[in-house]
């Protein structure tokens, strides 16, 4: 058996990503040349047909497989221990996060060679993982209605100031937004005709927190009550010409700031999205998959139908598993049309 957790279609996908990240979570037999490696093999993709899926290398030897000589997948199982028993003391961590010299001294290795080990199966240092753990904890309570200092020391932070210290510049607006509907933001904001129709676009000094199609000043009131709302205003005037030429002539928009806030998870879905190039689509599945969660397939789904921006997040580059278009926020007249523009 292999993990529960993902399905064999998921496998494949991190197969044929080649994602560090899910080495010693399952190996990869090929019966065709009787080996089995890891996910992240860098050998050629061999055809789906002959690929099975197991848990680990008893397994997979006792189907009478032998260990591929390029990724070597039985070297490494101690520096995967290693990984694994550091995530589950991070996440385990009832104060303070441990230190990385607390994490080498716990896995027998030297603290810059664990660091080189993290990083590259997790994408982030010990440091940062703990941090995005935290800030996960602490959004998913403001989202539920906590008062902000509960959520706050229940996420692990030692005192409030911490979590404004660590988050104030990435989260754009005040954390207190989450509960209170934007208090103390100014957001900028103006609809536009386009060739698409009517289009909401406001922004916050952060970038834009919402673009939409079909909505006003009401939707946007509905949304954030405790802001200010101004239409227009100099500064803004530029931006928004940004936004309608990345609308019309769609192309390469990542020089455009984004305000949007979510969990971890769908922070990572966003940035999946627009990884996506012009023209190219995926699927949930792939972006669950790159977004570091395989079987959150559904939840990829959920973060693409949170995404406040649309276009810029161009969470209309995902369709389903066969081809079909599957669902859009404003249509699939506009979302036909998006993808027939990117495609030219």
């Amino acid at each position: 058996m292999t993990d529960r957790g993902l399905t064999d279609d998921e496998r494949w996908t991190i197969a044929l990503a080649k994602d560090r990240r899910f080495d010693g979570r399952f190996l990869t037999g090929v019966h065709s040349t009787g080996i089995y490696c890891r996910p992240s093999c860098p050998a050629r993709p061999p055809k789906r047909e002959n690929v099975r899926f197991y848990a680990g290398v008893a397994e997979a030897e006792a189907a009478g497989l032998r260990a591929c000589k390029r990724c070597a997948p039985g070297q490494q199982s101690n520096e995967e221990a290693a990984v694994l028993a550091a995530l589950d003391e991070i996440r385990h961590a009832t104060e303070a996060a441990p230190t990385l010299e607390e994490l080498a001294q716990l896995t027998g290795y030297s603290a810059a060679h664990f660091q080189r080990l993290f990083k590259r199966s997790t994408g982030l240092s010990p440091a940062a993982y703990a941090r995005a753990l935290r800030e996960e904890r602490a959004r998913d309570a403001l989202s539920q209605g906590e008062t902000v200092t509960g959520a706050i020391y229940d996420a692990g932070y030692a005192a409030p100031s911490r979590f404004y210290e660590a988050a104030g510049e990435k989260l754009g607006m005040a954390p207190s937004a989450w509960v209170n509907g934007g208090r103390g933001v100014t957001i900028h904001w103006a609809v536009v005709a386009t060739s698409l129709g009517a289009m909401l676009v406001a922004a916050t000094d952060k970038g834009v927190c919402r673009l939409s199609f079909n909505e006003g000043e009401r939707e946007l009131a509905r949304r954030f009550p405790n802001a200010g709302l101004i239409e227009g205003g100099e500064a803004f005037e530029v931006l928004l010409a940004e936004v309608v030429a990345s609308v019309e002539q769609p192309g390469d928009f990542a020089h455009i700031p984004l305000d949007v806030k979510g969990t971890a998870f769908q922070e990572a879905c966003w940035k999946a999205l627009r990884a996506i190039p012009p023209g190219e689509t995926r699927t949930y599945a792939e972006i669950a998959a790159a977004a570091g969660n395989p079987g959150a397939v559904r939840a990829a789904g959920s973060a693409n139908a949170r995404n406040n921006v649309a276009v810029l997040i161009p969470c209309h580059r995902v369709i389903r598993t066969g081809g079909d278009l599957g669902g859009y926020a404003y249509g699939l007249d506009i979302k036909r049309e998006l993808l027939k523009r990117e495609a030219k």
